[in-house]
C-alpha cells in the first residue's frame, strides 16, 4: 500500500530531529559551536482532481526536510586567563589556514601556539592575521599566520634625558653635590652611563657638567668625556630663573659604531616647567629617566590582544611592540556556511566570499582577550525539541502499525 510512505517519511524525519537535538546537545560544551535547527516542509502528491466547488482534492504524502538552519547567535564569553584564547563579540569569524593552504572560518579561539610559535588551533590550522613589521601592523598587507611566540624587539635610541633633583642652598660655595646617574642607549641598544654632577659657583648659582665614560667613545681613554654643561640660576623661592642656561647634551663619536650624535634633549626639563629646584633639603636625585631602550625578547610569549585585534608583546627590554593582527571575517549570508567539522567552516556560493579586515570595522565585532566563546545550545529549548520528536516518532510508528492491521486484513478478506 502506497499509504504506508507517509507515516515513514514521518518516521525518518523525526530520527533526523531527533539526531539534530541530540548532536546539539552532544556539543553543549564545545567552544563556538553554533545550535542546528531541522526545518520541515510537507509533501503533496499533485493529482488534478477537483471537487464540485472547483476545489483542487489534494492527499498529504508525508513531509520531509527542507533545510537545516545553524543559530549564529553568540554565545557566553568565558574568561580563561590563556593569553592566546580570544573571543569574538559580535559578527565575524577568525580566519585559519589547512594544512593544504585553504582557509577555513572558526568562533572557537581556543587557540595554542605551536613549536614554531605560531598561533594555531587545537586541530593545528594556522590562525591568519597581519604581520607587524618592528611594532607597526599593516593591515593592508597579506594574510599570514601570526607569530607570538618568539621575537626581538628593536633598540631604540635615546633622545632625552630627565633628572628630577634638589640642590641644597645650604650649601658652601664650591661645594659639589651627589651626581645623578642614568642609562642611556644608542641606536645599537648599547647603554652608556651618563653622570651629571653639579658644583656650587654663588648663592643660588650653581654649574653642571655631563658626562660619559671616555672608554665609549672612538678614542678609547680612560677617565670621562664632557658631553654637556650649563648654568643653573634659582630665585629666591628655590625656583629655577629664566636666566639661567640648559643646553642639550651631545655625545659626538661612539666606539661600537653606533649613530652619531648621540643629541639629549633635557636634562632639567625647560626653564618655563623645570625639574630641579634649591631648597634648604639635602641634595639629592629622586628619579632619571629616558626615552631609549635596549633590545629585547619577547618575555615568556607574554602578550595581550587588544579590541581591534592587535596582539601587544612586553618584551624584556620593558618595550611594548605590536606582533601582529588577528584578521577577522565576514560574510553576506552566514547561513551559507558549510560546516566543515572541528569548528571550521568553509565559504560556499551562497554564503558569498568571506570579506575579511580588521576587528571592530565593516560590521566585525570585536576580539576578547583571553576568552573563548562557549556554545549557544540551550539546554531546556533542546530538551523540548526532544520530546516533541520523541513523540512525533511514536506516533508515527502507531500509524504504520495500523496501516499494517488494515493490510493484513486486507489479506485476509481476499483470502
Amino acid at each position: 500500500m502506497g499509504s504506508f510512505s507517509t507515516p515513514l517519511s514521518g518516521l525518518t524525519s523525526a530520527q533526523e530531529q531527533l539526531q539534530s537535538v541530540s548532536n546539539n546537545l552532544a556539543n553543549i560544551d564545545t567552544n563556538g559551536y553554533k545550535s542546528q535547527t531541522l526545518t520541515f516542509s510537507d509533501i503533496f502528491l499533485q493529482t488534478g482532481v477537483v471537487n464540485g466547488s472547483g476545489d483542487p482534492v489534494q492527499i498529504g504524502s508525508g513531509v520531509s526536510v527542507s533545510s537545516t538552519d545553524s543559530n549564529f547567535t553568540e554565545g557566553n564569553l568565558s574568561a580563561t586567563g590563556t593569553a592566546s584564547n580570544m573571543a569574538i563579540s559580535g559578527n565575524g569569524f577568525f580566519v585559519t589556514q589547512a594544512a593544504d593552504g585553504t582557509q577555513d572560518f572558526t568562533r572557537a579561539g581556543d587557540f595554542t601556539t605551536n613549536h614554531a610559535g605560531q598561533l594555531v588551533t587545537p586541530s593545528g590550522e594556522l590562525v591568519l592575521g597581519y604581520p607587524a613589521v618592528n611594532g607597526v601592523v599593516n593591515p593592508s598587507g597579506t594574510l599570514q599566520p601570526l607569530q607570538v611566540g618568539s621575537a626581538t624587539s628593536p633598540a631604540v635610541a635615546s633622545t632625552m634625558v630627565g633628572i628630577t633633583a634638589n640642590l641644597d642652598s645650604d650649601s658652601d660655595i664650591g661645594t659639589t653635590a651627589p651626581s645623578s646617574t642614568l642609562s642611556i642607549y644608542d641606536s645599537l641598544g648599547a647603554a652608556h652611563t651618563l653622570s651629571v654632577s653639579y658644583t656650587k659657583t654663588a648663592a643660588g648659582t650653581w654649574s653642571y657638567t655631563a658626562t660619559v665614560p671616555s672608554a665609549d667613545m672612538v678614542a678609547g681613554t680612560t677617565g670621562d668625556t664632557v658631553v654637556g654643561t650649563g648654568t643653573l640660576i634659582f630665585n629666591g623661592s628655590g625656583q629655577l630663573d629664566p636666566t639661567s642656561t640648559i643646553n642639550p647634551i651631545s655625545i659626538p663619536t661612539l666606539a661600537d659604531g653606533a649613530n652619531v650624535p648621540l643629541a639629549l634633549a633635557g636634562p632639567f626639563g625647560t626653564v618655563a616647567n623645570p625639574t630641579i629646584t634649591q631648597t634648604a633639603m639635602a641634595s639629592s636625585t629622586s628619579a632619571a629617566t629616558t626615552d631609549g631602550l635596549a633590545s629585547g625578547t619577547l618575555a615568556n610569549s607574554n602578550f595581550t590582544v587588544q579590541p581591534d585585534g592587535t596582539i601587544e608583546g612586553t618584551f624584556t627590554s620593558g618595550a611594548t611592540l605590536a606582533l601582529g593582527q588577528v584578521a577577522v571575517a565576514s560574510f553576506a549570508n552566514y547561513q551559507g556556511l558549510a560546516s566543515l567539522g572541528n569548528n571550521d567552516y568553509h565559504a560556499s556560493a551562497a554564503s558569498g566570499s568571506a570579506v575579511i579586515g580588521q576587528a571592530g570595522t565593516g560590521g566585525r565585532g570585536t576580539i576578547v582577550g583571553g576568552n573563548v566563546e562557549q556554545s549557544n545550545v540551550d539546554i531546556a529549548t533542546e530538551f523540548a525539541k526532544l520530546i516533541v520528536a520523541q513523540q512525533a516518532y511514536s506516533a508515527n510508528a502507531k500509524s504504520i502499525t495500523t496501516f499494517n492491521t488494515l493490510s493484513q486484513a486486507t489479506l485476509a478478506m481476499i483470502q
